[in-house]
């Protein structure tokens, strides 16, 4: 029985020292990487981590590169305003979007941005949950892989 006990010691502190070891490291590593990526401008009061803010922080063009998703006859649309395409040209833009994966959304909303492009603003809003989502999701995997 002592050494039973003796044993189940011996596994707790061990886990504590691991944990501790854990903690240490793992924001060494985020320290290093918070100095090699460059955090992109974000509105005043803005963390990037809400929906109120999504909006901002996922349209901010972090890349200047304009990348096609098959998507070049959007290209048409420079120029028109959010209210003003039809439910035909609200599909081509779901059609789009609705064919990206997760981690496709941000480049297209900035591909869009600096194609000058002003999406209608249902899509728009879709596109903000489908982000939303996909952060959420991304967030979750990594605290299940963690």
């Amino acid at each position: 029985m002592i050494v039973a006990l003796w044993i189940l010691l011996a596994l707790v502190v061990t886990g504590i020292v691991l944990y501790i070891h854990h903690r240490i490291t793992e924001k060494g590593g985020e320290a290093g990487q918070a100095e090699a990526q460059p955090v992109p401008n974000r509105p005043e009061g803005c963390c990037g981590q809400h929906l109120v803010c999504e909006k901002e922080s996922l349209l901010a063009a972090v890349s200047k590169e304009i990348v096609y998703y098959e998507d070049e006859e959007l290209d048409a649309y420079r120029g028109m305003k959010a209210d003003e395409y039809t439910d035909e040209q609200i599909e081509q833009f779901r059609d789009v979007l609705y064919t990206l994966r997760p981690e496709e959304i941000g480049g297209w909303a900035r591909s869009i941005q600096l194609r000058q492009i002003e999406l209608p603003s249902v899509v728009r809003d879709e596109l903000v949950m489908l982000a939303a989502e996909a952060r959420e999701s991304h967030n979750s995997n990594s605290v299940a892989n963690a």
